[in-house]
């Protein structure tokens, strides 16, 4: 009777284990297939035949100090065309502000990527080339949704996360969008503005301090875009 005893209890303890590991089995292949999931977007940066030439007053970093032979930066008509393998930003040491400023240009992106890519503007560049590079960039990619971002060194941090926004062109079926993009900060004093297609999406409080340094402009990896009426208004 005894041995019943034991045997039915044992019987019980051993009921709860078997499902913590079932539990803990099914979390590890949930943890699992996230991370495979996770890994599913992140492609190579392409290689791009004929790149690692820039206009002439332009230069470039891009991210990761990954190889700029696979950007191809160039003249195209009257404005530029940009084919990444990696991400970068481009600039003209001409294009620096000590103050108010408004820049604008407007992009498109001719075919379409593997998933959403980015493209726009950035300001308050600074040592740009050095390990202390830093800069704030506005960006929109095919889905819709625009970021503002900076940057520190290696590291960046979010101002406002990927938000979607009826003002900026989602890309057609054919993977194409343009993006006419602004960043304001001459017409509201102590405030930038991020424009897209004319409406404002995000504004935020500045510093004159906040301001300066180089504007210019940015492509995330494995896009083909074309810039137009890229300005700066000092």
């Amino acid at each position: 009777m005894r041995s019943l005893i034991l045997v039915a209890g044992l019987a019980v303890l051993a009921a709860p284990m078997a499902a913590q590991q079932a539990d803990s089995s099914k979390t590890m292949k949930h943890d699992s297939g996230m991370h495979m999931q996770h890994m599913q977007h992140e492609d190579a940066d392409q290689a791009v035949a004929g790149g690692g030439h820039l206009p002439e007053g332009w230069a470039t970093r891009t991210d990761r100090n990954a190889s700029p032979a696979n950007d191809k930066f160039e003249t195209m008509g009257s404005g530029f065309h940009v084919t990444s393998g990696p991400a970068a930003i481009y600039y003209r040491a001409t294009d620096a502000v000590e103050g108010p400023f408004h820049t604008l240009a407007s992009f498109t992106q001719t075919k379409e990527p593997k998933h959403p890519e980015a493209y726009g503007l950035f300001y308050a560049g600074r040592d740009l080339q050095g390990p202390n590079q830093q800069y704030t960039y506005f960006e929109v990619r095919g889905d819709g949704k625009y970021l503002v971002k900076g940057r520190q060194g290696d590291s960046t941090y979010t101002i406002q996360d990927w938000t979607a926004n009826p003002a900026v062109h989602a890309a057609g079926d054919d993977g194409t969008a343009t993006n006419k993009l602004e960043i304001d900060a001459k017409s509201q004093p102590g405030k930038v503005r991020f424009l897209a297609n004319g409406q404002e999406v995000y504004s935020m409080a500045a510093k004159p301090d906040d301001l300066k340094g180089i504007v210019g402009l940015r492509v995330n990896h494995n896009l083909s875009v074309h810039i137009a009426g890229f300005a700066v208004h000092k």
